[in-house]
Formats: structure tokens, C-alpha cells, sequence
């Protein structure tokens, strides 16, 4: 750290080579190996002591040894007590502290030493040891090779990983050395030499296990033996949790780009889709929110360290020597994630507010239903008033794990957390509304308070906060603790709860802070006190002039009046209902106008209205606004209860209920001739609607006209009726009648099926065709079209809409379909114009295919059809004609089968990108059809003594 912004400093005797650090189980320990070969330890104090530390400067004393160390590279901790280094001897420095013996001088080459130490001085709490130190070696192990690096082993006390020349990698134990048998771990090497090396455990839901990092000198980061990142100019590593189990990976790259990486994606091979290669390509259009690093604002700057847990910091130096601290977003929400899986919800909202991160992702995270069983806890360990009053203010419905924080939390992760923290609620309620997430929150926020926090004047604001900010916000019972608070103060009395609760002003202004004034204000009107809702609208800066002369005229009103009008200005009818009701039979004219005005009132009043008279009136009003409603079917049923019958003949009439009419007309008790005009009128109208069916029914039973009904009854095609009629009226010339006209309709039905089997044929072949040729153009222009991997996004949408716009007779080329593109205007006439001829088959048209299609759809034939069909093959064989009924079935069917058959063909194809001219035949699926549905419900209009075999 450059000065002055160091809190204490450590002097040495000469310039120092080589630092090694221990922070474990409550020691700090620093070793140093300096530039003329001595070794210099040093223990620190707790860090809550270092403040007393501050300016001072601390000399720190060679370690005395009785042996010669040699000159040593690779320092680093086996455990508090001892070190770990790679030797050279055969090099004396002449300042050391150590008396070199003669069996000492003797030993050459490399060696990894073990040096244990001790001291000889007591620790002093807070102050540290500086001098009294001494380093004996303890173990040396000859070394074969060049060692490149040394880290220690986290999963196993006193034991280190050894890389040499070339990335191999082998286990060193503490007082056994290297057994490259034993040790020698496949997965944990380099396939080349790593420099700058780290074995790192990782792991949360599944057993630990070691992972290897190194970085060497041309920038690649390897992982055992595969490389993570080939532009890495240094990294280092992120725990959320206590076991020191890495959890993240911080990596700066050559581009001055910082990547915070997911071990678990490193785990499961997920790097290359979510990160890019740790690349950022400058021309790629992306949202904002999908850019997953952080630009370093100083070029060259250097990741040199991070702070764990909670801290969840990142220190960066720069080449000017600098110490910057940041805290990346993905961090801080990886630690506040931490905090709340394992409920401690205090300190993840003290990272909520430090980072000013949405305070919505302490309940979005635990999860609704989880976060309000928890909420007495989470009141409980907060205990701060004011914080709650912040979280409380910041509730939302949003969900920001989907959308805020969504390249942070994803979505996986975030199931698997809420899963853990549900565990234990597996018999709750489930049926919670998300939402109504806001009041829900506040709801249990509010019980929370209630039941954790004593009784105070900031408890009572902290309430109104969470009754002001629900959804909607609970006014009126927010006024009511006002009102009580009021009532305290008026009362004069020394209420021991007033020194519990703030005075009546200061929770009305804190209420009309959070809230609309003219809200609360209607509240106070909805709570029918007026001296309330006076001291709101004075508290709120209103002009008295525009809300005194108001409230004053409603409190020289009656009560019920009073009630009634503040009720009409809230809009509340159903309470304005009931007190105007209640205020008697003179304002039963004002309870007529309010229902009339609000209709939906009519159900509510006929249950407050007791007599018979008023309550004739009320339905008759309802009748008539389902009248104006066109609901003239329920108008008729609202007239007869209250036993107008003129106005539910004329409903029933505007309804087309011709049966309900004739009915009323029978409980009018209206003379035989009014009937019979009635019925004539309703028969003449039945049949200019195209209703000759309904109108021969009225002829025959209401009007005695058998030659009409008749007539009528083979304009309904209902064959079968019209000849029992006639048969029971023994009209032999009736019967003559129905024949003929049966014989005609079969007559004109066989040259309409057999035209529709012509249409038919015609129409798939023209569809055949112009599929084909279609293909054929698409297939020519694909090939001579360059590879569309060539194109930039915009060209490759204009290509793609050039060809779903072609057909066969398509003349546009790219450059008008990249006008027709940019003219929006003209894209939408084409549409309408396309929408008013959606009927017409166009030849050439690109929507020829499709109208085609729709067009042999069509054709088929309706239930309606398949009815009078029946109805007519019965008859013929009742009048003897069974050589035209069995014509009549025969055309038909195969008019049937050939249409079905088409219409499967033309969705085949139409999902299909060729064309096969021998399988897609009418012919072949023909019999595919004949095969499959000849038994099926669409042919039960068919007599089967006609059937073919």
C-alpha cells in the first residue's frame, strides 16, 4: 500500500524477495525472505486491534537458526508453525543470522525444506511480534527437477502441491516428501508451465474436490488441463462462505475487462456460452443488459486481491501503484444470497442498503410465502426501526430475480436456493396470490412489529408506514389509529398509552407524507368523522374555502343523509344504497334515481326494499335497462315478476321467442282473433328471417293453414315432417306436392354434388401446381443465393421476408422488398386491400396456395346439410323412390370422400418441402380415405341399405 495510506508499517532490515502469508483459526502470521537471504516472521494481532496501531512503525528481526537455510524460493505456510520452500545451497549470504557447520557446506543442489519455527518471546494481545524468532529446518527432500511453483493443499493440513518444469503437478506431505507413485494426481497437471499457480477447493451441494489454476507467461489460464481463458493478465479467487470454499472466480483480461465467473459453471462446462471466450467483439449489437464484465478504467490495472464473505470485494492495483477497491454487483449479490440462505437477514440488509441494491431481492429470493413465516424473524434481527421503514417503502410487485437481477440470479439457482429455504415449510399454506405480493409483505411485516417490537412512537409511525404503502393502501385504517391517538389527547386523561404513541399531528403529517393528501383525505370522509377530515385537509395545505362550506353543509344534514352523500362522493353505492334505504320512504325517489344509475345496484336493492308496490317498481326499472341493454330475453323474465305483461310481450317479441310470446299472450288472456292475427304476424316475420321451419310450426298449430305449412315445411327441407303432416290430414294432393318437390330437390342436389366433384378436382390440381412451381423457384433462388452465415442480421431478415413473400408469379426483387420494408404506410394499405379480397382466389397472388386451401375447405358439407340430407333419402324411399335416393346418397358420398380426401392431400403438402407425383394423388388418398372414415360419424347421414360394397 503506497503511503500515506497504509495504517502501520513493518521495516525490514534489507529489500524483501518473497512474502508469504497464514490467516487461520485466529493467527496472522507474515514471513519474509529478504534479498541477502535471511528470514524475517512477524505475528500480527487480531484485526479489531489494528486501529490502535495506526502511524506506527514496527522493526522487524532477522530469525535466528543454527543451520544454514540457503537461498530459497517458493515460500509458503504447511500450517502456523511451519514453512515450505524450494532451497538452493552452495550460495552463502554473509549478513545472516547462522553459524554454517561443515556438513551443511557439503550439501548442493536443489531441496524442498521444511523450516519449522518458534518464539521465543510471549505474545502480547494487540501488539506484535517482532523479534524472538527461530527457524530450524526440519526436513529437506531432494528435488530431480526444476520446480516452476509451490501451493499449498486446502484439503489437507501440511501438505502442498509441487509443479515442475513442463506443468506436471505431485503432492508434497509433510515429513514424507514426493511419492510420484502414490501423490501423482492425472487431473490436477498443466499442460504447460504455470508460473503463477493456485489450488483452490470448490464445491457446495456435492463433495469438495480440488481444482488446479496457473497462469503462465502468455496469458492463459488453464484449469488442470484445459485452458479457461487465453487473454488472462491476472485472477484470483471469491468465498461466500465460511469453510473457505471458493465460490467465484475474479479474472482481469488483457482488454481491461474484469469477469466475475461462477465456479459451478467452470464445473459444468458452461463458459463459452455465457461468457464468449472472455471477449468482448466490439460490432456485436446486444442490449445493456446482457454485457456480463466490468471495464476496468485504468489500462493495465492488476487484480491483486479480493475480500471475502460479506465484504465481497475486489482490490485492484494499477501501474501507478494504487490500491483500488470495488465491489462488483454479482458479488455483493452472491453474499447477500449467502446471508439469506443461511437467515441472516440483518446483515443482508445491511449490504442492501451499503450497495443501494432493490431491497425487493430479500423477499424475491426467500420466496413470498417463505419470507412471511419469516418475517417476525427478520423483524427480530433487524430491530433497527428505520431500516424497516426503508424496506417497507421499497416493496413492489415486480419480481427483480426475473428481470433486475436476472443476469446475476439466474433462474435455476435461484429454485435451488428457494427449495432449500422451503424445507422446512412443506405443510404451509401454498395458495398465496403473488400478486398481492406488497400487502401481503406489509401485512406480515405489520403482525411482526406488533408482536417483536415494544410499544413506542416510532413503532406506531413504522405501522402507519406499512398500512399507508399497501396495495391499496389501508387509509381508513391507518385514520382509525389517528383517530384513537386523537380521542387520547382530547380525553385530557393520563393515559399511561400516550407516552407510547407520537402526538396525533405528527402521525397525520407522517401519513399525509407517504401518502396523496386528497386520498387521505376521502378517508377521513369514508370514516363519516368531519372534524377529522377537517384537520387532514388543514394538515395538507388546502384552502379552506374550497372543503369548509362542503363540510359544514353535511353536518347540518341527518346522519343517514350525511352518511349517504359522503358515500355517493366516494363512489361507494352499495353503502350509499343502504343509508339512503334507511333514511325512509321520502327518499325512496333518490334510491330510484341511484340504481337506475348504477344498475348493478338493482340485485342489492330488492333484498334492503320489503314492500311488494316499490319493489314492482324496482323490477320494472330493471327490466327496462336490460331492454335498453338489448338482453330482451332477462328483460322478459324481470317484466313478469313484477306481472307486466304488455312490456314482456313486446321483450319477447325484440328477442325473437316467438314461444314466449304466444305463452304471455295466453296469460294476456287476449281473444281468439287477437291470437290468430298475432300468430300471422309472427309467421310473415319468421319467414323473412329465414326461418321457414318456426314459421310452418305457427301456420299449422296456431293458424289451421295446413297448404302453408306444407309449403313451408319444404322451404325447411324438413322432408319428413311435411310428409306426416300431409298424411295426417289424409291430403293425398299435399302428399303429391311433397314428392315433387323432393324429386326436384334431388334432382338439383345431384348436379350441385357432382359440379362440387368437378370443383374440386379442379382446384387440387391448380393447388398442386402452383406448390410445385413454387418449390421450384425457391430451390433455384436458394442455390444461387450466397450462404446466408455471409449476411449481417438485418440482411438475413430481408432475405428471409423476400422468400416467404414469393410465389410463383412473384415479380419484386430484394431492393423492393427492402422499400416495401422501409414503407410501413404502404405495407399496411397492402394488408387491408388483402383483408376486403381475403374471399378471391387470385391467380398469382403470393396468398394463391393458402386462398386455394381455405377455398376446398369450404366445400365441405355442413351438420345442416348432412340433416336435410338424411331427412330427403328417408322420404324418397317412403314415397317409393328408392332408385333416386339411392343416386342421391351415391353422388353425395363421393362428393364427400373426394373433398376429405383433397383437403388431407393440400395439409400434407403444405407441410412438406417436395412434392412426390405418385404419392400425392387424389387417387391414392382416395382410397386412404374410403379405407380409414367410410365407417366413421362423418357419413352417419348415409342409409346403409344404400350403401356400396
Amino acid at each position: 500500500m503506497p503511503p500515506p495510506m497504509y495504517l502501520f508499517s513493518l521495516n525490514f532490515p534489507s529489500a524483501i524477495r518473497e512474502v508469504a502469508f497464514y490467516s487461520m483459526n485466529g493467527k496472522n502470521r507474515l514471513a519474509a525472505l529478504l534479498s541477502n537471504g535471511c528470514l524475517c516472521v512477524a505475528e500480527l494481532p487480531t484485526p479489531d486491534t489494528w486501529e490502535s496501531l495506526e502511524g506506527k512503525e514496527f522493526s522487524v528481526e532477522p530469525c535466528a537458526s543454527a543451520t544454514p537455510l540457503g537461498s530459497f524460493v517458493h515460500l509458503i505456510w504447511l500450517d502456523p508453525h511451519v514453512l515450505l520452500a524450494v532451497s538452493h545451497h552452495g550460495f552463502n549470504h554473509s549478513n545472516c543470522y547462522f553459524q554454517p557447520s561443515s556438513n551443511e557446506d557439503r550439501l548442493l543442489g536443489f531441496y524442498l525444506q521444511e523450516i519449522e519455527l518458534s518464539c521465543s518471546e510471549d505474545n502480547v494481545p494487540g501488539l506484535l511480534t517482532c523479534s524472538g524468532w527461530h527457524a530450524k529446518v526440519s526436513y529437506r527432500n531432494l528435488l530431480e527437477g526444476l520446480v516452476i511453483g509451490v501451493a499449498p493443499n486446502p484439503a489437507k493440513r501440511s501438505s502442498a502441491f509441487v509443479q515442475f518444469d513442463g506443468g506436471e503437478v505431485f503432492e508434497y506431505t509433510s515429513k514424507l516428501g514426493i511419492n510420484k507413485l502414490d501423490f501423482k494426481h492425472d487431473e490436477l497437471r498443466f499442460s504447460s508451465s504455470c508460473p503463477w499457480m493456485n489450488v483452490v477447493l470448490v464445491g457446495v451441494t456435492e463433495p469438495s474436490k480440488l481444482l488446479l489454476f496457473g497462469l503462465d507467461d502468455m496469458g492463459r489460464l488453464h484449469v488442470g488441463r484445459k485452458i479457461l481463458c487465453s487473454n488472462c493478465s491476472s485472477y484470483s479467487f471469491y468465498s461466500n462462505l465460511a469453510d473457505n470454499v471458493i465460490t467465484h472466480l475474479i479474472l482481469a483480461t488483457k482488454q481491461d475487462l474484469l469477469f466475475i465467473v461462477d465456479i459451478g459453471d467452470i464445473l459444468h462446462g458452461e463458459l463459452e456460452l455465457t461468457y464468449e471466450n472472455f471477449i468482448h467483439v466490439g460490432n456485436k449489437r446486444r442490449e445493456e443488459e446482457n454485457i456480463n464484465f466490468i471495464n476496468i478504467w485504468e489500462r493495465g490495472a492488476k487484480v491483486v486481491g479480493v475480500l471475502h464473505g460479506d465484504e465481497a470485494a475486489v482490490i485492484l492495483q494499477t501501474n501507478r501503484g494504487n490500491l483500488e477497491c470495488i465491489y462488483p454487483r454479482k458479488l455483493v449479490l452472491a453474499s447477500i444470497v449467502n446471508a439469506l440462505n443461511q437467515r441472516r437477514f440483518r446483515d443482508a440488509l445491511l449490504m442492501v442498503r451499503r450497495h443501494r441494491i432493490d431491497f425487493n431481492v430479500i423477499v424475491d429470493y426467500c420466496g413470498l410465502q417463505v419470507f412471511i413465516q419469516l418475517a417476525s424473524e427478520f423483524v427480530k434481527q433487524v430491530k433497527n426501526l428505520s431500516y424497516i421503514t426503508d424496506f417497507v417503502c421499497a416493496i413492489k410487485h415486480e419480481n427483480v430475480t426475473e428481470k433486475l437481477y436476472k443476469k446475476f440470479l439466474s433462474p435455476p439457482s435461484c429454485k435451488e436456493q428457494k427449495d432449500l429455504l422451503t424445507n422446512d415449510f412443506k405443510g404451509s399454506d401454498a395458495s398465496l396470490d403473488a400478486n398481492n405480493k406488497v400487502s401481503l409483505v406489509l401485512l406480515a411485516i405489520r403482525r411482526a412489529l406488533d408482536e417483536q417490537v415494544p410499544k413506542s412512537p416510532a413503532r406506531e409511525l413504522c405501522i402507519l408506514t406499512t398500512l399507508a404503502r399497501s396495495n391499496p393502501p389501508a387509509l381508513e385504517e391507518a385514520l382509525e389509529r389517528v383517530k384513537v391517538i386523537r380521542e387520547m389527547e382530547l380525553s385530557g386523561s393520563d393515559d399511561p398509552r400516550q407516552v407510547n404513541c407520537p402526538s396525533a399531528e405528527e402521525a397525520l403529517k407522517h401519513l399525509l407524507w407517504l401518502s396523496d393528501p386528497e386520498a387521505v383525505f376521502e378517508a377521513a370522509l369514508g370514516l363519516y368523522d368531519l372534524n377529522l377530515a377537517a384537520i387532514v385537509a388543514l394538515n395538507s395545505q388546502r384552502d379552506p374555502k374550497e372543503f369548509l362550506p362542503f363540510l359544514q353543509e353535511l353536518e347540518r344534514m341527518p346522519d343517514l343523509l350525511m352518511r349517504y352523500n359522503i358515500d355517493l362522493r366516494l363512489h361507494r353505492f352499495e353503502k350509499a344504497l343502504k343509508h339512503i334505504v334507511s333514511a325512509g320512504d321520502s327518499h325512496f325517489f333518490d334510491c330510484m334515481n341511484l340504481m337506475k344509475k348504477n344498475p348493478q345496484l338493482f340485485p342489492l336493492g330488492l333484498q334492503l326494499i320489503t314492500d311488494n308496490t316499490k319493489r314492482g317498481q324496482v323490477l320494472e326499472a330493471w327490466g327496462d335497462h336490460l331492454s335498453d341493454e338489448k338482453c330482451f330475453e332477462d328483460a322478459a323474465a324481470t317484466y313478469l315478476c313484477c306481472t307486466n305483461l304488455q312490456k314482456a310481450l313486446k321483450a319477447y317479441r325484440e328477442s325473437g321467442n316467438w314461444s314466449g310470446m304466444l305463452t304471455v299472450a295466453g296469460l294476456m288472456k287476449l281473444e281468439k282473433n287477437e291470437v290468430l292475427q298475432l300468430a300471422h304476424e309472427l309467421s310473415e316475420e319468421l319467414q323473412a328471417l329465414g326461418k321457414p321451419g318456426e314459421a310452418a310450426k305457427i301456420a299449422l298449430e296456431y293458424c289451421g293453414d295446413v297448404n302453408g305449412g306444407i309449403n313451408l315445411l319444404i322451404s325447411a327441407r324438413d322432408w319428413e315432417e311435411a310428409l306426416r303432416v300431409a298424411f295426417l290430414h289424409s291430403r293425398e294432393d299435399l302428399v303429391s306436392v311433397v314428392k315433387n318437390a323432393a324429386l326436384e330437390c334431388a334432382s338439383s342436389l345431384i348436379d350441385e354434388y357432382k359440379e362440387g366433384l368437378e370443383k374440386v378436382g379442379k382446384y387440387l390440381a391448380r393447388y398442386l401446381a402452383v406448390r410445385q412451381r413454387r418449390l421450384l423457384l425457391a430451390a433455384k433462388m436458394q442455390s444461387e443465393e450466397r450462404s446466408i452465415n455471409d449476411l449481417d442480421d438485418d440482411t438475413a431478415s430481408e432475405a428471409s421476408s423476400t422468400f416467404s413473400g414469393m410465389s410463383v408469379y412473384t415479380k419484386g426483387t430484394r431492393k423492393s422488398c427492402a422499400a416495401s420494408t422501409a414503407s410501413t404506410t404502404a405495407s399496411r394499405a397492402r394488408d387491408t386491400r388483402r383483408q376486403r379480397s381475403r374471399g378471391k382466389i387470385r391467380p398469382g397472388s403470393p396468398g394463391e396456395e393458402m386462398a386455394l386451401v381455405e377455398h376446398l375447405k369450404g366445400m365441405s358439407l355442413t351438420a345442416r346439410a348432412k340433416q336435410e340430407l338424411k331427412s330427403l333419402l328417408v322420404s324418397l324411399v317412403m314415397l317409393g323412390e328408392e332408385e333416386t335416393a339411392r343416386k342421391v346418397q351415391h353422388v353425395g358420398e363421393n362428393f364427400q370422400l373426394s373433398h376429405m380426401a383433397a383437403v388431407r392431400l393440400a395439409d400434407d403438402t403444405l407441410s412438406d418441402d417436395t412434392i412426390n407425383e405418385h404419392g400425392h394423388t387424389l387417387e391414392r388418398y382416395l382410397q386412404k380415405v374410403k379405407t380409414e372414415l367410410k365407417d366413421s360419424d362423418a357419413f352417419s347421414w348415409r342409409c346403409r341399405v344404400f350403401v356400396s360394397p
